[in-house]
């Protein structure tokens, strides 16, 4: 017998939408989101804040007809309707999938404002083929948890109130309402893993397992909660461990857990800086290349668009392009700033303490990068030291010494970068200073 649904159904999972401000339904025309759409319309208290978004990936050419029959459908249920249109051109590394769900979930992050709700018309069987998917590609217990019936999104919160319910109830709601709705042709084409998956391998998973979407479901409620604890550890070592200053990682802690609980606190570290969960070979990696090697060694283990690498007690994962590169030129008269690369910005400013004012603005200012064997000499010390020296006493890792601005006045070395003055530029003055800082939004990975 088909499990009737009715708003009552999903009642406790839209009881949050009741204080939402907007209430966006991610509206695509097929089956699934009109019978959420259709089911919510059905709602008083829902309908006035319900806002039915359509996607336009532009990717098929009845993109344009759906739009225009989600746009009419929309209006016969009283529901305003908004299209939302994305570049859904997959980029290095990206499936088509992934790209397309990419654009689709950053246009729709855009709508979100304080306490907003999202809903999205994902069921039973979506949640039984991405467990299935995920473990295909040997994903440990955070894929093979499934989705979640709710998660933040942007600045409100992301509901899938269909989760628990089977395809053939929303089926049979359709048909028992009427509703129309669009066929996606490549639905059923066997390109996509999740169309075989639904295609070919799932009727004959139900042929001998009927039951099988609500017992993978029940699974990944298991994997879910064994994830929840783990995480609940691996988020309080990783926060011991962690250097807020810099954002790093300190080795020595690392090397007191078993290799399986550093894994752990990796990905917690990753996903802290919103990066894309490494693959279980990359951690070993990891491990034994970089959290394992000789203290004064300088392993690099890149990954995508970043890289790994240590320095003293520190783990410091870096974005590609992250450093600036510096190029001999001149400072331009009379400005505050010089661009370096990256978008890195080398700024001066009005300062009590500093490099002379009166030298500055008479002197040709030039930056460079080092060349190596440099040497300042520093207020309030004896002799001139070698900046190499100087890095090493106060822990600039090697790859950051090469991308430090070297500032010269009338070619002699008047600062590095805004960690020293030469002693001989160098002025305690109200009013007769200018100090010099690095600036750039991105300073830490991610």
């Amino acid at each position: 017998m088909t499990e009737l649904l009715t708003e009552k159904s999903i009642e406790q999972t839209l009881i949050h939408c009741h204080n939402a401000p907007h209430v966006y339904i991610g509206y695509s025309g097929g089956i699934d989101s009109h019978v959420l759409l259709h089911l919510c319309a059905s709602s008083s208290a829902l309908k006035a804040k319900l806002i039915a978004v359509y996607i336009h990936h532009g990717l098929q050419v009845e993109a344009e007809s759906w739009a225009r029959h989600c746009q009419v459908t929309a209006e016969s249920l009283g529901v305003d309707f908004r299209v939302l249109r994305v570049n859904a051109e997959a980029g290095q590394g990206e499936s088509p999938e992934e790209a397309a769900r990419n654009a689709r979930y950053k246009a729709l992050k855009s709508l979100m404002a304080i306490d907003d709700v999202l809903l999205i018309a994902q069921h039973r069987e979506d949640q039984l083929e991405t467990v299935l998917l995920q473990l295909m590609r040997g994903s440990g217990l955070r894929g093979l948890s499934g989705m979640p019936h709710s998660i933040a999104f942007g600045l409100g919160v992301l509901l899938r109130p269909l989760l628990d319910v089977t395809k053939q109830a929303i089926n049979h709601y359709a048909q028992t309402h009427a509703l129309r709705w669009v066929e996606d042709p490549s639905n059923s084409s066997n390109v996509y893993d999740r169309n075989f998956l639904r295609n070919e391998l799932l009727p004959l998973l139900k042929q001998r397992w009927p039951q099988c979407d609500k017992t993978v479901a029940r699974s990944a409620g298991h994997c879910a909660d064994a994830q929840i604890l783990i995480s609940e550890q691996a988020q309080s070592l990783f926060i011991d461990m962690l250097n807020e200053d810099d954002q790093t990682l300190c080795i020595s802690q690392l090397l007191l857990c078993k290799p399986s609980l550093q894994a752990w606190v990796v990905r917690e570290w990753f996903q802290a800086h919103n990066l894309k969960m490494p693959a279980q070979a990359f951690i070993e990696r990891l491990q034994t290349e970089v959290i394992s090697a000789r203290t004064d060694s300088d392993p690099i283990l890149s990954g995508q668009g970043f890289c790994v690498r240590r320095y003293r007690d520190k783990l410091y994962c870096l974005k590609d392009g992250l450093l600036p590169r510096i190029l001999e030129g001149h400072w331009p008269l009379g400005t505050d700033c010089i661009e370096l690369s990256s978008g890195w910005r080398l700024f001066c400013r009005p300062s009590s303490v500093g490099i002379s004012l009166e030298q500055w603005q008479s002197s040709v200012i030039t930056v460079k990068a080092r060349c190596g064997g440099e040497k300042i000499r520093l207020p309030g010390r004896q002799g001139s030291h070698a900046l190499k020296n100087l890095f090493q006493e106060v822990g600039i890792p090697p790859w950051e010494r090469e991308a430090m601005p070297l500032v010269f006045l009338d070619d002699k070395l008047a600062a590095v970068g805004d960690l020293w003055v030469s002693a001989e530029f160098y002025l305690e003055q109200i009013d007769g200073c200018i100090r010099l800082f690095l600036d750039n939004e991105n300073v830490v990975i991610a």
